[in-house]
């Protein structure tokens, strides 16, 4: 019971008490009247008063007490006249304007916060305690390319993306570098905050990719102009002296032997300086002159160019055009050379895989809206340990292969703004998409 319910039950009784006194004191002498009549305003006074120092200071403390369980911190008590009432009272004023300072602090902090994850140059993706994505900041969906809500709620391993299954591989407190199938290279980090004594987890994600293709490109360039330079130049003089020395000894009699192991020995050496060519042709790849061109009409024509090499080796080679895809732009005979190498490479994986007697082989020239292409084949699929390789300089699955194919459609593909892939799915199809830039 409220301590106004006892102040009104006192009231009532000292009223029912005054009552009976003056019903008494009426057949009483009008002295004792008088005095009884005093006593009754005495206690009304004291009532007045009782009610302004205790009930009163009392209500107004309980009316802060429901300011803070609303969270009012805007509003303040006044003074009541009391003087230990006033005390808590100026102890209250302090306090909510403590708080709402507090808050207000707090407030602009986290907005802050929130606008500087928001303009992260780096992937932020947070977790809920158990595991699930709960925020992810524009670049983070950038990274993965997937809409907000195929994330929200979701544990990583969830979600269908090559990276979001490498990020759920980090143990706790640890920083990788992870290269993809699209040649891009992340430094992820996973760690967590503390937020009222829980642990929050979440994962940094830094975009890598150009600051480790130029290393690269400074370390393959500087490497194969090297290489270039002293294979050439021992080839030319190699060259010449067997060419001096075949002229000679054909004007002797019984040299016809020695003479064709030179002119072998001068092929081979041709052949030496046309592959370190092929390498240097990688450094000296000309920048791109952009036109808008018509997509359908380049896959067209590359599926006709290779239409022969696909027969000969028992591979269907199939055409399927989106009516809806416009032009692009794009320099038609350096995509014509990253088309034909594709299309090359996805024939030579069917024809050297080991399902070649079991199934037929089939390459699917593709083409979709937004302005894409794809390049699907039924070989025997690419493994996840390949797949983080595959565009590294100089490496190759092929036995004789020298790794600059994937190299030159990496670099070609970066020239013009292009978004690719290369992963085998689920399917057992193995796909290399390319998506033009908007």
């Amino acid at each position: 019971m409220r301590i106004k319910a006892y102040f009104f039950i006192l009231v009532s009784f000292l009223l029912i008490l005054g009552g009976t006194f003056l019903y008494i004191a009426s057949k009483m002498l009008p002295l004792h009247l008088y005095v009884v009549e005093g006593v009754i305003a005495f206690i009304l006074v004291f009532s007045i008063i009782f009610y302004r120092k205790i009930v009163k200071p009392m209500n107004t403390i309980g009316s802060g007490m429901e300011l803070l369980r609303e969270q009012d911190f805007s509003s303040r008590l006044s003074q009541v006249g009391q003087y230990e009432a006033d005390r808590i009272v100026n102890v209250f004023n302090r306090m909510m304007d403590q708080l709402k300072n507090e808050r207000l602090r707090l407030r602009e902090q986290n907005h802050f916060l929130d606008l500087l994850i928001q303009a992260s140059p780096m992937g932020v993706v947070i977790t809920t305690l158990n595991g699930e994505v709960s925020q992810l900041n524009p670049m983070a969906l950038k990274i993965l390319g997937i809409p907000l809500e195929e994330a929200l709620s979701k544990k990583l391993d969830q979600i269908d993306t090559p990276l979001t299954a490498e990020l759920a591989t980090i143990p706790e407190n640890h920083t990788i570098v992870i290269r993809l199938n699209d040649s891009n290279v992340y430094k992820c980090t996973h760690s967590s905050f503390i937020d009222r004594g829980f642990h929050h987890p979440f994962y940094l994600i830094e975009r890598m990719t150009e600051e480790v293709m130029r290393a690269e490109k400074r370390a393959y360039e500087k490497v194969i102009r090297m290489i270039a330079h002293e294979v050439n130049n021992t080839t030319a003089g190699i060259i010449s002296t067997l060419d001096t020395m075949e002229q000679a000894l054909s004007e002797e009699q019984g040299m016809e032997d020695i003479c064709e192991v030179m002119q072998v020995c001068t092929d081979r050496c041709y052949s030496m300086s046309r592959f370190i060519t092929r390498f240097a042709d990688v450094v000296k790849i000309p920048d791109p002159v952009l036109a808008s061109s018509g997509l359908n009409e380049l896959a067209s024509g590359c599926k006709r160019f290779m239409e022969g090499m696909c027969r000969d080796r028992n591979i269907a080679l199939r055409l399927e055009c989106d009516p809806a895809v416009g032009n692009v732009r794009m320099d038609v005979s350096l995509f014509e050379q990253v088309l034909v190498n594709i299309i090359k490479n996805a024939a030579e994986s069917i024809d050297n895989g080991p399902e070649k007697l079991e199934k037929e082989g089939l390459i699917i020239v593709k083409t979709a809206t937004p302005a894409c292409i794809e390049v699907i084949d039924n070989g025997p699929g690419i493994s996840k340990d390949v797949e983080s390789k595959l565009f590294s300089p100089f490496f190759s699955t092929k036995p004789n292969g020298q790794g600059i194919g994937l190299v030159f459609i990496r670099e070609v593909l970066n020239r013009h703004g292009c978004t690719f892939s290369l992963r085998t799915y689920a399917d057992g199809l193995t796909r290399f998409r390319i998506l033009f830039p908007s």
